[in-house]
């Protein structure tokens, strides 16, 4: 039977589709501004197509030794990053799902404490200097190791998972570290590769950190989202590039480089969408 179109089934479409433009243009203006000739798109009108195609804006980006090495230092990061956050929050977790953990009140409340309050970005600062993680890789790793709500997130679905699974495990002789690693990590695949992504995704996107809390004009902690900040504020092309030949611009260099800097992103997103959903439903429900 066909169903019937009402009113409210038109203005729902016509407002995803609005929604669904507004969403998806600013990525497809920059992609379209990135294949097109420099001094050609200084005109002006390029909104849906490139009018000069040219792809010499990302040979320029590739060229530039600085795109590589920020490109190293963020995936490291990430990479290095997101499996520590993964541990060591789950591990956290996995206590604070235990009935039987002493003291739980002061844990829960110490953690509600810090994940509304904080000290501040100056204190911070200091703190960090005095750690002496300043100009250092780990300060990119360490103050992003712990997240509470993502330890609230992983405990609710380990609170879902039996009970029987962990006292037959206890029986064995495993101890609570062995059944945390061995029982509970491999049974929350789908909440761990939620809260994974969105570590991952929050290290990629991140530029505040080199910003403030590295030697930013040596370039050797460079970071891929501060060499897009860097090249958008300056608005100047890669060392030993030029205007001469009007092929490329420092605007379409700089949307190339956004290009690249999204496309890995944009390529984990649909690997992990599948966990994504059930990750975050799941996890949300059974707490």
């Amino acid at each position: 039977m066909k169903r019937k179109i009402h009113a409210f089934d038109i203005v729902n479409a016509v407002l995803l589709a609005l929604f669904a433009f507004v969403t998806i243009y600013p990525f497809w203006y920059v992609l379209v501004g990135s294949f097109n000739n420099g001094i050609d798109y200084s005109f002006g009108g390029v909104w849906l197509w490139p009018r000069a195609f040219t792809a010499d804006s990302y040979r320029v980006v590739f060229a530039d030794p600085r795109l590589w090495h920020s490109l190293l230092i963020t995936v490291l990061r990430t990479v290095i990053g997101t499996a520590v956050s993964l541990a060591f929050t789950s591990l956290v977790a996995y206590a604070m799902s235990r009935r039987e953990l002493k003291h739980k009140a002061f844990f829960q409340a110490a953690n509600l404490i810090t994940m509304f309050f904080s000290g501040g970005l100056i204190p911070f600062y200091l703190l960090v200097n005095i750690i002496g993680l300043y100009d250092n890789f780990l300060v990119y790793i360490l103050p992003m190791t712990y997240s509470v709500f993502n330890m609230i997130v992983i405990a609710s679905f380990f609170r879902g998972l039996p009970d029987e699974l962990r006292e037959s495990a206890r029986i064995d002789g495993a101890n609570e570290f062995r059944i945390w690693l061995t029982l509970y990590m491999p049974l929350s695949k789908a909440v761990l590769a939620t809260v994974g992504l969105w570590v991952a995704v929050g290290h990629w996107n991140s530029y505040m950190a080199t910003l403030l809390y590295t030697k930013s004009d040596t370039e050797r902690l460079w970071t891929l989202q501060y060499y897009l900040l860097r090249l958008i504020k300056e608005s100047s092309l890669p060392s030993g590039e030029n205007l001469a030949d009007g092929a490329v611009s420092a605007q379409t260099v700089t949307f190339a480089a956004m290009v690249v800097a999204t496309i890995p992103m944009a390529a984990l997103y649909p690997l992990l969408s599948k966990y994504f959903a059930k990750g975050a439903v799941v996890g949300s429900i059974k707490g």
